[in-house]
């Protein structure tokens, strides 16, 4: 079993002793990834700014894994508030443009940096 770690810097970096994303067997697994800026370690204020950041962020880490959100197969979101539930939805369903993954997504009571979301995937690797 080979085991690539995955590092980049178009998503925020660790802050803990845990990988960005680690490839096995041509699969993707991301940690979860915060609405952070990864240039400026900023977040916006609004569930839709902090969703929309996520996704970019999580854009960017499966392309430099050679993956794609096109490519997730499970995904799972972790919300504050599940009233904004439907809002995420909306941003969610922007990001992609193939069959939609798997998802579990579930209310928590407190993420890192008091944020409002987090999302982590499962992808395939392009095995152009």
């Amino acid at each position: 079993m080979n085991k690539t770690v995955i590092t980049t810097e178009k998503s925020p970096a660790a802050i803990g002793p845990y990988s960005q994303a680690i490839e096995v067997n041509g699969m993707i697994y991301t940690s979860g990834v915060i609405g952070v800026d990864p240039k400026t370690g900023e977040a916006g204020a609004t569930i839709e700014e902090q969703t929309k950041q996520v996704f970019e962020n999580l854009k960017g880490l499966l392309e430099d894994a050679g993956s794609s959100l096109d490519q997730a197969v499970k995904t799972t979101v972790f919300i504050k508030n599940m009233d904004d539930f439907a809002t995420v939805n909306e941003i969610y369903a922007s990001y992609f443009t193939d069959a939609f993954p798997a998802r579990s997504c579930v209310e928590v009571a407190r993420l890192p940096k008091d944020l409002l979301i987090e999302v982590e995937v499962i992808a395939i690797k392009n095995l152009l």
